[in-house]
């Protein structure tokens, strides 16, 4: 009843659960911490919220949605102009954004992903910088004080951001600190943000904040989510791109 309760609304929250289901707050508490034990959910100050999807290996996430990816990847090449700085956040839907860059399409490319300089090496057209940094294994990407460092003298025109987490009133959420560090740099140095994200992260929260979500310009994501669903953000004045 509570992970039906959750996927339906989105949260549960405790004292709610325990008047409209007649148990006692403390069968509530013990049901939450279980439930979150499993992976099924994450716990919050009162509740709880979906858990997020990202704490799945790098390989079996690269795998995951190849389709979905692919049409998030071309929707945001799109959005992308000759002449740009584009940071391009690591993550698996990035990693397809960057195989699916337009040919003909002249930028400089920064990024923290050692598989996404490779992806773009082949391109004809777009320079690609990669940042330093010590290698987050689990992530595939260049983390630290030196990957911030550099950070700072980037003044980007758009950032691709990929997400491990969105949620309307928690934010922008990913499951390392050090990850949270550099995007957060990331999109203090970038013009525009646009976030890109398979339906399964929407509405799901990881332990570490990086922003609000009010600090996207765009999310492109699948058009298989409930347009209730995608409400929530452009209430917030984020503009929805359906791949």
């Amino acid at each position: 009843m509570i992970l039906e309760r959750l996927q339906a609304n989105g949260n549960v929250v405790a004292a709610e659960l325990s008047s409209s289901l007649g148990v006692s707050p403390d069968t509530v508490r013990r049901d939450l911490r279980e439930l979150a034990a499993a992976g099924l959910l994450r716990r919050v100050h009162g509740g709880a919220l979906p858990a997020a999807v990202g704490a799945r290996p790098y390989s079996v996430r690269r795998e995951q949605a190849p389709v979905a990816k692919a049409a998030i990847a071309r929707a945001t090449g799109r959005l992308l102009r000759d002449g740009q700085v584009i940071m391009l956040d690591s993550g698996t839907t990035t990693l397809e954004v960057a195989r699916h860059l337009p040919p003909e399409l002249e930028a400089t490319v920064i990024t923290n992903s050692p598989p996404i300089a490779v992806a773009i090496a082949e391109h004809p057209r777009v320079e690609v910088t990669v940042l330093g940094g010590m290698l987050e294994k689990d992530a595939h990407a260049l983390v630290g004080a030196a990957t911030i460092e550099a950070l700072r003298w980037v003044r980007a025109d758009v950032l691709v951001l990929g997400l491990c987490s969105l949620h309307p009133e928690v934010g922008i959420t990913v499951m390392d600190l050090e990850e949270s560090y550099v995007k957060r740099q990331m999109i203090a140095n970038a013009a525009e943000v646009v976030a890109v994200s398979s339906a399964d992260k929407l509405g799901s929260a990881a332990p570490y904040v990086v922003a609000p979500l009010d600090d996207l310009t765009y999310l492109v994501t699948e058009r298989s989510v409930p347009a209730e669903q995608l409400a929530n953000y452009s209430a917030l004045g984020v503009e929805v791109v359906l791949a």
